[in-house]
């Protein structure tokens, strides 16, 4: 009997990589590249440094995109950063600047440059640009973002190795934006939880998704984060607002005067940047320093927005010069009960641009609620002039490692006072955060652990007191 004959196997051919596939790719070999560096130390050390070389990329695909269309406008183009110091002038081919000479690029004050001439390093030339744009122009952004930053790589061989894979990102590509704004989320997550104590930037998606939705900000509304982190609130906010544009104008007033924030630390603030340009704003309007230095008895109407989604920092303390900017009886070194009187003073009031007064959702750590003293004071204000609606309890460990104190969401609108009765809760709770929200009635709240019952289609009532929602 014959033996049959045995076909040769074919391969199969692999499937092409998706735009997710390659860029995840480009990212994870990027990243195993920086952990060879010896002057690095954990993701607290390269995430940041990731950042500030995808930052330039970023800015220059953006630059000859507005090139091409001044062109075709036939206006003449002012760039925003000039020749040598473009991405394209001496990152984009791997044969250019690298080792000793590329550090030297980068960290001197004055330098040999690529186009072989002498002058000003990268980081310096960055750092100068603030003297030459208007405030709040995008020169005084970049040197805002490159103020305190510091190049912590020690090979300039394998630094020309990271510019080389992040040269292959098209920043042009809205595709491409789009799957490494989801890439970067999750660097951010991992640096907060490698950052243990200086994790205070990251608030977790799941609360902040959760704190948009309840707070519904509308297309024509302006949304602060007067501690804005590394932007997740105002990420979040931009995606919800964004659903309900409908034409060009809209969409331009969403990317021009609707979304604001102010950070006071020189690596959330990059880090805030990037964050909001891969999600989409085209020029994020955050500003550089302490929000608590402005005296707020002189916040006039112009200057007070409809919604204001934050969590500030907890535990911190503030110096006299930072207390002496609120009223004598409401002083405090307490960092969370300064940003809690900020915000209530920041918010409109109903007439003055809106129809209703303008609504916050804020995460506040417990003394805020059960505390004495100025507390007491603050919590006496908010009652009286403020619509308290909504306190969810959060587990414990929710910001964990950052922080174990328990922590609470407060949801109020200006336009008190808030009466004694249980007011409407969220009609949600964030995925996998909380298992039951807390009585919000001014008389319950020395009743730390009743609860509510939060079934759907069921009366929602206090365990503590017996009131019901309406």
């Amino acid at each position: 009997m014959a033996a049959t004959e045995k076909k040769p196997r074919t391969k199969r051919a692999k499937p092409p990589l998706t735009t997710r596939d390659n860029l995840s790719a480009l990212i994870g070999s990027a990243r195993n590249i920086l952990r060879k560096d010896k002057g690095l130390n954990g993701d607290v050390d390269r995430l940041p440094l990731l950042t500030w070389v995808m930052f330039l990329k970023f800015l220059d695909d953006l630059e000859v995109v507005h090139e091409e269309e001044a062109e075709l406008d036939g206006k003449p183009y002012h760039p925003i950063i000039e020749t040598p110091y473009r991405w394209r002038d001496w990152a984009a081919r791997e044969d250019w600047l690298t080792g000793d000479e590329l550090l030297a690029f980068i960290n001197q004050d004055e330098c040999h440059r690529a186009d072989g001439s002498r002058g000003a390093g990268l980081f310096a030339y960055l750092r100068g640009l603030a003297g030459s744009g208007e405030k709040g122009s995008q020169r005084e952004v970049i040197a805002n973002v490159f103020r305190r930053v510091q190049n912590r790589m020690v090979s300039g061989y394998l630094l020309r190795d990271i510019i080389n894979k992040i040269n292959g990102i098209h920043f042009s590509s809205s595709e491409e934006i789009h799957t490494l704004s989801h890439l970067y989320e999750s660097m951010l997550r991992e640096m907060r939880d490698a950052a243990g104590d200086s994790g205070e930037f990251y608030t977790p998606r799941p609360v902040v998704r959760f704190m948009v939705q309840v707070s519904d900000p509308r297309l024509g509304e302006t949304v602060l984060d007067p501690a804005c982190g590394t932007g997740g609130f105002l990420v979040e906010a931009y995606d919800h607002i964004a659903e309900q544009v409908t034409n060009p104008d809209q969409r331009r007033t969403l990317q021009r005067d609707t979304l604001f924030g102010q950070e006071a630390k020189p690596l959330p603030y990059m880090l805030a940047q990037m964050n909001l340009l891969l999600h989409g704003l085209e020029a994020p309007q955050i500003a550089y320093g302490n929000t608590l230095e402005r005296r707020i008895t002189e916040i006039g109407h112009s200057e007070r927005v409809d919604v204001i989604l934050t969590n500030p920092p907890f535990g911190g303390e503030e110096e006299a010069g930072i207390k002496a900017n609120f009223p004598a009886n409401m002083q405090t070194a307490e960092t969370a009960l300064l940003f809690l009187q900020y915000i209530m003073r920041k918010l409109r009031y109903a007439g003055h641009g809106t129809e209703q007064g303008g609504r916050a959702a804020v995460v506040v750590p417990n003394g805020t609620l059960f505390g004495d003293g100025i507390s007491a004071a603050i919590k006496e204000e908010m009652l009286k002039e403020f619509r308290l609606h909504t306190i969810v309890r959060l587990p414990q460990g929710v910001f964990a490692p950052y922080t174990d104190i328990p922590a609470n969401l407060l949801f109020f609108q200006r336009g008190g006072p808030t009466g004694d009765r249980l007011v409407e809760h969220a009609r949600g709770k964030p995925a996998g955060l909380a298992r039951g929200l807390r009585c919000q009635t001014r008389h319950c709240h020395r009743d730390r652990d009743a609860k509510l019952a939060t079934g759907r289609g069921r009366t929602r009532q206090c365990a503590g007191t017996g009131q019901t929602a309406p």
